[in-house]
């Protein structure tokens, strides 16, 4: 145990966290040259395709450290001194880590299975708003922090720069910062080395998550788990005491559910089979689970015998915080014979998306369906984007919303913390009649922006137009400043990040987290479509929006819908108030057309009998006006 090593790369995205990982898997030929290729750790063909980290990834490194030992000798009474080199094998278990705000929770339960941090800092762009969130994260866990400047070959590196920020932000010395380029493999041999000298050695005594417990017990945490067609559920786990052998029976803690160890490993990055995991040690169970809810992470692996479960001192590691989805949109199929494939595809994905919450949600318009609840829209787009690639799946997205507490006046139903009395409202649906409404609450946010200077006055004006509420001011050089604000988790719902990145000549960056709920003026608006209410397209927005809003969604539904054989009113409402409205005239047929003579009175008595009938069919219903998938989505990027 003492030559193991448990660290992750931290860093803002793009800052090269993937491309520095790639390199030490070279340098230490954990792939051979062959197989290697870029963002060798991104196993997913979306990671590729977009440039980002979406999942955390563990990988095994067999690292070798020469250790200089001075030897002194003396002869013909001449004291010398020679130097003998020790070569001595270390293990490293890399976890490439997120760089992305909406995966927030993949670092953290990276962060909660090692003992160190690489720090990685682009030289070109300096400390971004993710690089300060995820070191909070890593200062929480008590991990050993290793300042590395990347991306030192280009051009516009400003080392100097850089490096004095790194040193107020962390406090640490000039000469403990790492120079390295993922690009040119520069400064990975010295990251491997301060890994294995500066980051210590799991301990089962020292680590903070740990309970008091007996020598023999075996605890294994679950930070990560993954779906296998052929072996059922795979868990990522870090072994804190004792071990786990394949053929082992194991025991769930929290879940109570008992199953076999069918087999145990580590990542190369692929699974390599060792039959054995050892305290310290990150690696892999195959539970032989087959049902989603039987292996959750966070969880606590132990051995099963009879033994330790009358051991009273025996208890589940503290796991992972529950975590607190910021938006929630529906998640329908088109074909409503394709719910049942889409139920199985949301229960596997949910087993390597911990982040992600769903239950079941039946909409009049789309059928059955599931309410999804995620940490950001990047988030939510990733997580459709999978469900259609790797389930080849057709999908409806509602539009995103949050989570909203109503209060109502002498309502008994709700839910009761605090004293107060409300109702959790995820969709416009939820909302009750207006007349009974006393309040509505929303989820405020925390925010930070980081970007230089001469963008200050672009941002302020954007986030006030936003309904932010300026805090203050930091100032992490001459040049960059960190401006902090609580806003509305609505206001940066949906395009907010984008116009963050315009405003600021993209070099702006945020960070969010959960505030908590605050006063709003904010009401339910329905769209009739043929003076139907169309339930999916009911959105919550503010009062002095209403109109701008309302207007927004009947135009693009009268550029989007077809016409039909009467006329469709397409109408925004509040409550019985209409607010803005639409019409899309009624197909025309020329009845006339097979007329080929004759007195013109036949011609009037076709056009009186045509009229009639649109008449009728006006009065009597106004038919089923079909609603394309594109529609929703128009409507959801506004």
């Amino acid at each position: 145990m003492n030559n193991i090593r448990n660290f992750c790369i931290i860093a803002h995205i793009d800052h090269g966290k993937s491309t520095l990982a790639d390199r030490m898997l070279e340098l230490t030929g954990t792939i051979e040259k062959r197989k290697m290729k870029e963002q060798v750790l991104d196993r997913m063909d979306l990671e590729r395709e977009r440039g980002i980290t979406i999942k955390l990834q563990p990988v095994r490194i067999n690292y070798q450290l020469s250790i200089i030992h001075p030897v002194k000798s003396c002869g013909a009474g001449i004291l010398s001194e020679t130097k003998l080199f020790n070569k001595v094998n270390y293990e490293l278990n890399l976890i490439d880590t997120p760089g992305h705000v909406d995966f927030s929770y993949e670092v953290s339960r990276s962060l909660a299975a090692v003992e160190g941090a690489v720090l990685l800092v682009d030289a070109s762009q300096g400390i971004q708003a993710q690089t300060l969130a995820n070191l909070y994260l890593a200062i929480d866990q008590n991990l050993t922090i290793i300042p590395v400047i990347n991306k030192i070959d280009l051009p516009a590196a400003n080392i100097k720069k850089t490096s004095n920020a790194i040193v107020k932000l962390l406090g640490c010395k000039e000469e403990e910062i790492i120079l390295a380029s993922g690009k040119t493999g520069k400064g990975v041999e010295e990251i491997l080395q301060a890994v294995v000298e500066r980051v210590p050695a799991p301990h089962v005594e020292t680590r903070q998550c740990l309970v008091s417990t007996t020598a023999t017990a075996t605890r294994a945490l679950i930070f990560d788990s993954n779906y296998d067609k052929y072996r059922g559920i795979v868990a990522y786990v870090k072994i804190v005491n004792g071990k786990i052998k394949k053929g082992d029976q194991i025991y769930l803690m929290s879940n109570k559910t008992q199953s076999e160890a069918l087999d145990v490993g580590i990542f190369k990055p692929d699974y390599q089979s060792t039959n054995e995991l050892k305290t310290g040690e990150i690696g892999y169970i195959v539970t032989g689970f087959k049902e989603v809810n039987e292996c959750e992470v966070g969880d606590t692996i132990t051995t099963f015998n009879n033994q330790q479960q009358q051991d009273n001192n025996i208890k589940p590691l503290p796991g992972y915080k529950k975590i607190n989805p910021m938006v929630f949109a529906g998640i329908f199929p088109q074909e409503g014979n394709d719910f049942k494939d889409l139920r199985e595809a949301m229960q596997k994905l949910k087993l390597s998306d911990a982040a992600m919450v769903y239950e079941p949600e039946q909409s009049e318009a789309l059928g059955h369906g599931f309410r999804c609840g995620f940490l950001g829209l990047l988030h939510l787009e990733i997580f459709q984007e999978r469900l259609k690639r790797e389930f080849n799946l057709d999908l409806i997205i509602t539009t995103p919303s949050v989570a909203y507490r109503v209060y109502t006046n002498g309502d008994t139903h709700g839910t009761h913390g605090n004293n107060e009395k409300y109702i959790t409202a995820k969709t416009p649906q939820e909302f009750p009649d207006p007349s009974k409404i006393g309040a509505i609450k929303e989820p405020w946010v925390k925010l930070d922006i980081v970007a230089p200077k001469e963008y200050t006055g672009n941002i302020i004006k954007l986030v006030q137009a936003k309904r932010g509420v300026y805090k203050n001011t930091e100032y992490i050089d001459e040049d960059k400043i960190i401006l902090h604000y609580n806003i509305p988790m609505s206001a940066i719902l949906t395009d907010f990040y984008n116009k963050v990145k315009s405003v600021s000549s993209g070099y702006a960056s945020i960070n969010y987290e959960y505030l908590d709920y605050q006063s709003a003026d904010v009401v339910k608006m329905d769209i009739l479509v043929a003076e139907n209410i169309i339930q999916a397209l009911s959105i919550i927005v503010y009062r002095d929006e209403v109109f701008k809003r309302g207007k927004e969604i009947v135009k693009i539904l009268k550029e989007t819908l077809q016409k039909e054989m009467f006329v469709v009113k397409l109408q925004a409402a509040i409550g019985s108030n209409i607010i803005a409205a639409e019409r899309i005239s009624a197909m025309s047929k020329d009845v006339t057309a097979k007329l080929y003579g004759g007195d013109v009175t036949r011609k009037r008595k076709l056009l009186e009998k045509q009229k009639k009938g649109k008449k009728k069919m006006m009065a009597s219903g106004k038919g089923s006006v079909k609603i394309p998938s594109d529609a929703f989505i128009k409507i959801l990027k506004i």
